[in-house]
């Protein structure tokens, strides 16, 4: 098997011939990247990872012109992305993090919002995505199509979580009206990296906290859920064969009936902080499969290179040996993470196949 056959095999619960590995550094830990290694490839080359992801899709527009009527006194770097989101940067402390503002926070007139301008994916072409699927299978690699923050976390970026929160609780149609115009763009998105071939469909929206939901499971189902269904249920009648990835930080083990039910097969990146993997893994087992479970929080920045060990090792062998478990740090690795504990992780996966 190749990188990409075993992936897939692991994934479905098919078995594996191999651990494979995964991870994402921050702009600090490439350069530490760059100095330990030394080598031309980046890193998900060298430590050979067996999934990319292909191009990402932008709107046919996109100026951002449009949206600066909603903001007064942004800092001079401030971003806007294709939403109209604001993104401001902080102190050199603050690293790579930046301050998110909100253009429709604080509007109540509903004839406002229903003028806001959402980007527009539907003269969009997927003809380079489809290359890049045809690159990476011909390379023994699987395709991801990645469109995280893809209903909740997108509207709220928009609106605002408090006001769309109290639009929700409130049954307000500005809820719907923000909700699904957000549905509307990440479906047509979906359904272009669907048609391009994509192996995985990486999608999410973060629902948890570090001790409790975000929301009631009765607000995520009213609002949340069928909306999720609504695009899974499009892609796989697009592909039958493509494998959705939902991402959902913090504690969420009271909504993966639904998840599952909604149509995922592979649920990220179950926290260890805040989530019992072997707990979760025995009562789904063979319903939905499972990607991370190596806290980023305690054990990758301050756990011992045998900590990390001994936990790959650990869930591994709770997840046996049909797979099901695509090991891996839960988030992106941060500057406090030391380069022995990333290569301990790597070297983990290579000896437990073993």
């Amino acid at each position: 098997m190749n990188k990409r056959e075993n992936l897939l095999k692991l994934l479905k619960r098919q078995g594996f011939g191999e651990v494979p590995c995964e991870f994402m550094l921050c702009p600090d830990l490439v350069k530490l990247y760059e100095e330990k290694i030394q080598s031309p490839l980046e890193y998900y080359d060298y430590f050979e990872m067996p999934w990319r992801r292909v191009s990402e899709l932008f709107p046919s527009d996109m100026s951002v012109d449009k949206y600066q009527k909603y903001y007064k006194n942004l800092k001079p770097d401030t971003e806007i992305d294709y939403w109209g989101v604001a993104h401001e940067r902080g102190s050199e402390a603050a690293k790579h993090m930046t301050y998110m503002r909100h253009p429709l926070k604080g509007i109540d007139d509903f004839e406002i919002i229903k003028e806001y301008p959402f980007p527009d994916f539907s003269k969009v072409s997927n003809e380079v995505q489809k290359k890049d699927v045809e690159e990476l299978h011909k390379k023994g690699i699987a395709s991801v199509g990645n469109m995280q923050m893809t209903i909740w976390e997108t509207a709220w970026s928009i609106r605002g979580m408090e006001d769309l929160m109290m639009d929700m609780m409130s049954e307000e149609e500005s809820a719907d009206f923000v909700l699904d115009k957000v549905l509307d763009v990440s479906l047509t998105k979906a359904k272009l990296y669907a048609e391009a071939g994509v192996d995985i469909l990486f999608i999410g929206d973060d629902v948890g906290m570090q001790n409790s939901l975000m929301m009631s499971e009765n607000l995520y189902v009213d609002w949340l859920k069928p909306r999720l269904k609504k695009i899974i249920t499009e892609v796989k009648k697009i592909n039958p064969n493509i494998l959705v990835f939902y991402h959902s930080c913090g504690t969420v083990t009271q909504l993966i009936p639904h998840f599952i039910e909604a149509g995922i097969d592979v649920l990220n990146p179950i926290q260890s902080e805040c989530m019992d993997f072997e707990r979760i893994f025995n009562e789904f087992k063979g319903q939905v499969s499972f990607h991370g479970t190596i806290g980023t929080q305690k054990i990758m920045p301050f756990g011992t290179a045998e900590d990390v060990r001994n936990e790959v090792f650990r869930n591994l062998k709770i997840a046996g040996d049909k797979g099901g478990l695509f090991v891996a740090p839960t988030h992106l690795l941060e500057p406090e993470v030391p380069w022995e504990n990333i290569i301990a992780y790597v070297q983990a996966c290579k000896d437990y196949a073993k």
